[in-house]
C-alpha cells in the first residue's frame, strides 16, 4: 500500500510507514490537478494546513482509505464528501498541547515583564532600566477562559507559579474544578476580579469578540490579557482603544481576526507582545502530530480503527448500519440540548424507546455526546473522543431502553442535568419527513430540527402568536414554520419556530420583554 504527504511532515513519520511495509512518498507544493491526477495510486493522504483536500481529490482517490491531518483543525479536509466517499479523516488533537499551554506562558511571563520590548531595545544600543518595569505573578489572581486540556494545563503552571486560579467553562462541575485546584466561576466574576485572563475556547457565536469594550469595561484596571487560541475571540480595535488608555496594562496576542496578519495598529503600542501564531509551533510538537496521525494511518490499513476520526467511517461498521438512519436526530439532540441547558452539565441520560431500542445503540450515545460537548470545546469532539471528553469532565452517562413505544415507532429523549435543573428533548424520525424534534420539557411539539430555531416560553393566551409574529416581522426575522405546545390550557407553553435568519441578542432581550413571554433561546442546529 502507498501513502502520500502533500505537506511537509516530520521525517519520523515517513520512516515508521515505511518500517511497517508501506511505500511513502512526500510530495509537497502540488496544484489540485496534480493531486488529482497522482491520488488514485494512494492508499492514505496525509496533510497539514497547507493541502486543501477538495471533494474533486477525494473522488478522484479511488483507492483513499484514511486522510490524517498532522494537527488539530480538519478545516482544508471536506468531511461531508469524505464521509459519502467511506474515507476516514483523523487528526491529532493532543500533539500541540503542551506546545500552546507553554507558549501561553511564555507570552504571559514576556508580557508581564516586558521582555521582548527590553530585549529590541537593548539591541538597538541603549541600557535602558526604567521604562521596564514589570509586574510579578505570585499572588495574582489569573482567570482562565476554557479549562479543556490546554487550559488545565496552563491552570497548572499557574498554581505551580503561586497564582490564584479562576476557570470558567460550561462544562466543568464545581468539584471537578476543584479537583484542578481552580476556582469556578463566571465569565463575568473573572472579568471582575483577575490580574491576569488568558483564553483557551473556540471561535463561535457566543465566544466571537467575547472581549469588546463594554467587557473591558467590567475588568479590573491595568488587567493583562492573552490569546493563544482563536483569532476574533479579542476585538482588536477594542483591545487598541484599553491599551491606549491603561485599563488594560498589557497584552499578548498569537492569534489576530485575519491571517497572516503583517499590519495593524496594535504593532504601533509598546504594552503589547505579538507572535505570528506560534501556538503549536515547536520540534516536538511537529513530531508528536506527525507519529499520531501515522501510526493511525497504520492501524487503519492493517484493518484496525482509528482513535481520533472525526467523521462517521472511524466507528464500526456493523453497529452503524443499523441505526444510521437515527445518527443525525441524535446529534441534533444533543446539539440542541447544549444551547439551552444553563449551568455545568453533571448528567446526561439517553433513553430509547421502540423499535430503536432492539439495536445497539452506543453509537447513538456517542452521537449525542458529539452533538452535547462540540459547540462549546476548545477541541475537535469526534465520534471516538467524545466518551473520554465527557467522562474527562465527571458527566454521568446514562444509556437506558425501553422497546414499548412511546407513541412513535423510535423515540429518543435526552435529558441534561446541572445544578441550576433538568432540561429534556425528545426526537424522531419519519419516513417522509425526515428528522423531528417532538418534545421539549415535556411539551409535545412536532417541529423540524434545522437552521436557525426560536424557543420562546410563554403563558398560552390569546393573541401570543401573533404578539411574536408582529415582532419578528418588525425586526425583519422571516417565519419558515411554528409549533406550539402546552400541557393545559391558559398555562405555561412554549413555541418552536424556524426562522430564516439569527436572531440578534439586543431583539431576543426586546422579545422577552413582552407581557407574557417568560424566555427566548436562539438554537442553531
Amino acid at each position: 500500500m502507498k501513502v502520500l504527504a502533500s505537506d511537509k511532515i516530520a521525517e519520523v513519520g515517513l520512516k515508521m510507514l515505511r518500517d511497517a511495509g508501506f511505500e511513502a512518498d512526500m510530495k509537497t507544493g502540488l496544484s489540485e490537478d496534480e493531486l488529482i491526477k497522482i491520488i488514485p495510486d494512494y492508499d492514505a493522504l496525509v496533510v497539514r494546513s497547507e493541502t486543501k483536500v477538495t471533494p474533486k481529490i477525494i473522488e478522484a482517490g479511488k483507492n483513499l482509505k484514511i486522510i490524517g491531518r498532522a494537527g488539530v483543525g480538519v478545516d482544508n479536509v471536506d468531511l461531508p464528501t469524505a464521509s459519502k466517499n467511506g474515507v476516514i479523516v483523523v487528526n491529532s488533537p493532543e500533539g500541540n498541547t503542551v506546545a500552546a499551554a507553554e507558549h501561553t506562558w511564555a507570552m504571559l511571563l514576556s508580557m508581564a515583564r516586558m521582555i521582548p520590548q527590553a530585549h529590541s531595545k537593548l539591541k538597538s544600543g541603549a541600557w535602558e532600566k526604567k521604562s521596564f518595569k514589570g509586574v510579578e505573578v505570585l499572588n495574582k489572581t489569573l482567570g482562565v477562559i476554557g479549562l479543556g486540556k490546554i487550559g488545565r494545563r496552563v491552570a497548572s503552571y499557574a498554581i505551580g507559579m503561586g497564582m490564584n486560579v479562576l476557570g470558567s467553562d460550561p462544562f466543568v462541575t464545581e468539584d471537578y474544578a476543584k479537583s484542578l485546584g481552580v476556582k469556578l466561576s463566571s465569565i463575568e466574576d473573572i472579568f471582575k476580579n483577575a490580574d491576569f485572563i488568558t483564553f483557551h475556547v473556540p471561535k463561535t457565536k457566543e465566544t466571537m469578540n467575547l472581549v469588546n469594550a463594554d467587557s473591558i469595561a467590567k475588568m479590573k484596571k491595568g488587567v493583562r490579557l492573552v490569546n493563544v487560541a482563536r483569532g476574533g475571540i479579542v476585538d482588536e480595535k477594542a483591545l487598541y482603544d484599553a491599551l491606549k488608555s491603561g485599563q488594560v496594562a498589557g497584552a499578548a496576542l498569537d492569534v489576530f481576526e485575519k491571517e497572516p496578519c503583517e499590519s495593524s495598529p496594535l504593532f504601533e503600542l509598546d504594552n503589547i507582545v505579538v507572535t505570528p501564531h506560534l501556538g503549536a509551533s515547536t520540534i516536538e510538537a511537529q513530531v508528536n502530530v506527525a507519529i499520531d496521525v501515522v501510526e493511525q494511518i497504520i492501524e487503519v490499513l492493517k484493518g484496525g480503527a482509528a482513535r481520533s476520526a472525526v467523521n462517521i467511517p472511524s466507528m464500526k461498521p456493523e453497529l452503524i448500519a443499523p441505526v444510521r438512519p437515527y445518527m443525525s436526530i441524535a446529534e441534533k439532540l444533543g446539539k440542541l440540548a447544549a444551547q439551552i441547558v444553563k449551568g455545568a452539565v453533571s448528567k446526561v441520560t439517553v433513553e430509547y424507546s421502540g423499535e430503536v431500542a432492539e439495536f445497539n445503540v452506543s453509537p447513538l450515545t456517542t452521537v449525542v455526546l458529539k452533538g452535547l460537548l462540540e459547540p462549546i470545546m476548545d477541541v475537535k469532539v469526534n465520534f471516538v473522543n467524545a466518551p473520554l471528553i465527557a467522562k474527562e469532565r465527571g458527566i454521568d452517562i446514562t444509556e437506558a431502553k425501553n422497546q414499548e413505544r412511546k407513541d412513535f415507532a423510535s423515540l429518543i429523549s435526552v435529558k441534561i442535568g446541572t445544578e441550576k435543573g433538568e432540561r429534556e428533548v425528545g426526537g424522531t424520525i419519519f419516513e417522509k419527513l425526515g428528522d423531528r424534534l417532538v418534545s421539549i420539557d415535556g411539551y409535545r411539539i412536532d417541529a423540524n430540527p434545522q437552521g436557525y430555531m426560536l424557543i420562546i416560553n410563554n403563558l398560552d393566551k390569546p393573541g401570543m402568536i401573533g404578539k411574536v409574529g408582529t415582532f419578528l416581522g418588525q425586526n425583519n426575522i422571516n417565519i419558515a414554520s411554528m409549533d406550539v405546545g402546552r400541557m393545559k390550557a391558559g398555562d405555561a407553553a412554549v413555541m418552536v419556530l424556524n426562522v430564516d435568519a439569527d436572531v440578534p441578542d439586543r431583539s431576543l432581550k426586546e422579545l422577552t420583554k413582552i407581557e407574557g413571554i417568560s424566555g427566548a433561546t436562539v438554537v442553531k442546529l
